[in-house]
């Protein structure tokens, strides 16, 4: 006879009621569904009242699943099993992988190694998301992520460190006006500056007034402005070596101090292994890491 569906418990709760049985504890389980573990163990326990009897012992220290529990989750594990495989046949995400990346590592660093990418991993279909917003991985659907950061990272989160941002000043051979090397702070004062989203100038002249010029709020924006010869620019180096060694812009030295965060490539530790997303890491990590 056909199932009604009026009959099954809601998808958030025998979701919540897997993945506290995978990690035997509600705290572990809210890392990685990313909600608090109050609401972890509320779906836990409407799940059991809609059953009509207990899937776990409490414990002080953690989780123990009864009888019942233990046998519910074997067929529940399987059945999200499926559905994922069913998902991933009809959307053909076998060799997808979405990647999300700030707008500047996006366009300083990631298309312009895209060609390289594709000969490297022909069979990949690379899905970009660049924003400045912390995408989350299963509501935004995203594989890998590029964060500008600093650890620690939640415990659910498998992050490699890529590269420190070493801070220098930069501008167009065209910029009127521009030394051709290193130059003092009270001629760099004299020249247009540009700003991004952050407040470098004022920590490089040491001043905690507003520091004239124009401002965009994105660090790529900048960078633009400053190729197209219309001020200075303070950029991570990362983002400019390719311009630097192709004459494009010059190094007029470096800031005096680095920023606070680093880049790092994050995944999900829960993440199903899948030989496209694992080679897509393994490159980032070759091209972009640090060492």
């Amino acid at each position: 006879m056909p199932i009604s569906l009026r009959t099954l418990p809601s998808l958030n709760a025998l979701r919540a009621f897997e993945v506290s049985g995978r990690h035997l504890n509600f705290r572990a389980a809210s890392e990685e569904l990313g909600v608090t573990q109050g609401a972890v163990a509320q779906q836990v326990r409407l799940l059991e009242d809609h059953l009509g009897l207990p899937l776990f012992h409490r414990m002080p220290r953690g989780l123990a699943l009864t009888g019942e529990g233990k046998a519910y989750l074997a067929d529940v594990s399987r059945a999200f099993a499926l559905l994922s495989a069913a998902t991933d046949q009809l959307q053909h995400r076998a060799d997808a992988v979405t990647i999300s990346v700030t707008p500047t590592f996006a366009t300083r660093m990631l298309i312009p190694q895209l060609p390289a990418l594709q000969a490297a991993l022909p069979s990949v279909e690379l899905r970009t998301v660049a924003t400045t917003s912390i995408s989350d991985f299963d509501r935004d659907q995203v594989d890998l992520a590029v964060r500008e950061a600093r650890p620690p990272f939640p415990s659910a989160l498998e992050a490699r460190f890529l590269f420190s941002q070493k801070l220098v000043l930069v501008a167009s051979p065209h910029l009127p006006g521009v030394p051709s090397s290193e130059t003092a702070p009270d001629q760099i004062a004299d020249l247009p500056l540009l700003h991004d989203g952050y407040d470098y100038w004022s920590r490089y002249f040491g001043t905690h007034g507003k520091v004239p010029g124009a401002v965009f709020n994105q660090s790529s924006l900048a960078l633009d402005a400053a190729l197209a010869g219309q001020g200075i620019a303070i950029a991570c180096r990362a983002f400019v070596q390719e311009d630097l060694d192709a004459g494009r812009l010059l190094n007029l030295g470096d800031a005096g101090f680095d920023a606070d965060t680093g880049f790092y490539l994050v995944r999900k530790r829960s993440s199903p292994p899948g030989s496209a997303v694992d080679a897509v890491w393994s490159w980032c990590i070759d091209r972009y890491g640090s060492g």
